[in-house]
């Protein structure tokens, strides 16, 4: 008799299932205690039960369903290449693609039909589009993307969702039915469907006309190109039809647990309160703008300090708490855990390697040189040769860890994090070196008590940022590994993770840096966006809190002692950064944190 559970054989069939729908022999299916995720062939499922209830079953079956018809009907690089620069518009195309591939399987597929349906229920019982009360409110990708899915499949709208639905349903299809009859017709064409995707966007007024699309091959012989897209998406800011520019839509794959949110820009939006914590459906976009000069008179604001906070992870919960989270991290990335270890025993032997002793040969005194005693046994006439130890100067150093804590790094990439954060954290002191681990978010969704103020001052133009900033101290430099060690399973608790304001985060990072006294100090910045404040964005000028940043950066660049090297989870960070990598996998980031390490520490 077998010894396997229940879950145990139905992980195995829905492996197999996986492995026909995406005709791919590689497909991996694991359990996961997060949101559903893929990373190129490994599915990762939330846990349908000990005894696999029938409900859980079809959600879990629906979501390796979904990853599968992904990989076996999606290329990325068409995806990424076709994707419009404005974050609404990105938000539509991704959700819209996402219809395209599932309706694919459900219109192939009875069975499947069934299981993509329970997968999208749950999904969108948490999404904002359910519980909005007007349409302003109304996630425009969520609202988007099911009428279309109503076109493409027959299945009428979710229960749940019909209300916020039907509450744009004629200015949606006032402006794109005729771009639903076209999409119908080029569903199994990805190239064709996306390029009909762009025009119906345009049509909803989401993005503005792009110049004459070329041939991937030719992109580089038009250098006007980039700067084109930004003054569009800059236009755009303000510019957008009546439901809400929030994108709230949970992607799958690589973005999944990237709900995405753009900004209302109704000055009477309402903000989120720290009692928010947990929604999905507040998950900020990270647009991945073309690179643009700031403008000389550019000038940084913050309408209050009052209500920012720089705080210990150990006051953020109590020490019980933290004692499971860290627990639960430990017992999430076991796996990986490994891995990341002998990456940093690599990074200990290059450090320790810098530190080894040299020796000073044919001296008058010291310690015998036992290697030329045979010279001496040869010609007994010669005097006996001395040796003198003497130390390879290795510069004092202390490295800053500075970890996004945005709610678009929610599930694998902040667990990964802060894993990483940790082996790295053990290494370094082994050698000698000191570290520092700092996160960055905020304290509400949407602006806190700085928005209030700011409405209750009569809501003057141009307020600069408006949000209650939460910097966390989860390790200092000269406090010892061990007695950090569990701050950083805060990173794992629900709701921590907010919106992110990257320019003033780097230089509280940058300050606690310059106040120490080694001789080398490092400053590694890790993130998975651009900065993105709701409550900011939508009552400044575009691309504000990005022009910040990227002041920041060449500031510290150029002027300051600090050495400054950025990590891009998905993100192209190298449009910030001058010394910068980016990944697109989270996995990658032990293996990136210790080689980017190990090149500034062999940097004359």
């Amino acid at each position: 008799m077998s010894d396997e559970s229940p879950a145990d054989r139905f992980k195995s069939a829905l492996a197999i299932a996986s492995r026909a729908i995406a005709q791919d022999n590689e497909v991996e299916v694991n359990w996961t205690a997060d949101n559903p995720s893929s990373t190129g062939s490994l599915f990762r499922i939330p846990m349908p039960g000990r005894n696999v209830p029938r409900d859980a079953a079809m959600r879990a079956r629906g979501q390796a369903d979904s990853f599968a018809l992904r990989l076996r009907h999606h290329n990325d690089k068409t995806h990424m290449h076709e994707m419009p620069s404005e974050p609404v518009a990105r938000a539509c195309f991704d959700a819209i693609e996402t219809v395209r591939y599932e309706a694919l399987g459900a219109n192939a597929y009875p069975g499947m039909r069934a299981n993509l349906d329970a997968a999208l229920e749950a999904r969108i019982a948490t999404d904002p589009i359910a519980r909005a009360e007007a349409p302003d409110e109304v996630p425009i990708s969520s609202a988007l993307a099911l009428l279309l899915r109503e076109r493409l499949t027959g299945d009428p709208v979710p229960e749940v969702a019909r209300p916020g639905v039907e509450m744009v349903r004629n200015w949606i299809e006032s402006k794109a039915a005729r771009d639903f009859d076209a999409l119908a017709g080029s569903i199994e064409d990805q190239r064709a469907f996306q390029s009909l995707s762009l025009d119906m966007l345009q049509h909803l007024e989401l993005t503005k006309l792009e110049p004459t699309e070329m041939p991937p091959e030719d992109m580089d012989d038009n250098p006007g190109d980039e700067q084109t897209e930004e003054e569009q998406d800059g236009e755009d800011q303000g510019e957008q039809p009546q439901p809400s520019e929030m994108a709230a839509e949970p992607q799958r794959g690589e973005n999944e647990g990237e709900s995405e949110a753009e900004g209302d820009a109704s000055d009477d939006m309402e903000e989120g309160q720290d009692g928010d914590e947990g929604e999905e459906g507040m998950m900020p976009v990270r647009p991945n703008r073309p690179w643009t000069d700031i403008p000389a008179d550019f000038d940084y604001e913050v309408f209050t300090s009052a209500y920012d906070e720089v705080v210990g992870a150990a006051d953020l919960c109590d020490d019980a708490e933290l004692t499971r989270l860290r627990a639960y991290l430990d017992a999430q990335l076991k796996g990986l855990q490994g891995v990341v270890t002998r990456l940093a025993n690599r990074l200990q032997r290059r450090l320790m390697a810098q530190q080894n002793r040299s020796w000073d040969f044919d001296q008058e005194e010291g310690l015998l040189d036992a290697a030329r005693l045979a010279r001496v046994v040869v010609s007994p006439g010669q005097s006996l040769s001395y040796k003198i130890e003497r130390d390879v100067e290795f510069k004092d150093t202390v490295v800053t860890l500075l970890l996004d804590n945005s709610g678009s790094m929610r599930g694998r990439p902040i667990s990964i994090a802060a894993i990483s954060a940790d082996v790295m954290a053990r290494t370094l002191e082994r050698c000698g070196v000191k570290v520092e681990i700092l996160g960055f978010t905020t304290r509400a969704w949407k602006g806190g008590q700085s928005r209030e103020h700011w409405l209750a001052n009569g809501k003057p133009a141009h307020p600069g940022r408006l949000n209650d900033l939460r910097h966390i101290v989860y390790k200092k430099a000269d406090e010892p590994w061990r007695r950090a060690r569990k701050n950083l399973g805060l990173m794992m608790r629900e709701g921590l993770l907010k919106e992110n304001i990257d320019g003033e985060a780097l230089l509280w990072a940058h300050e606690r840096l310059l106040a120490r006294t080694e001789d080398r100090r490092i400053l590694m910045v890790i993130s998975d966006g651009a900065p993105v404040d709701d409550s900011t964005l939508s009552v400044n000028s575009a691309g504000y809190l990005e022009a910040h940043l990227r002041r920041v950066i060449e500031w510290i660049e150029s002027k300051s002692p600090i050495q400054l090297v950025a990590i891009g989870i998905g993100h192209d960070v190298t449009r910030y950064y001058r010394r910068a990598v980016t990944i697109m996998d989270a996995e990658q980031l032990g293996g990136t944190m210790i080689e980017q390490l190990a090149g500034l520490f062999e940097e004359e």
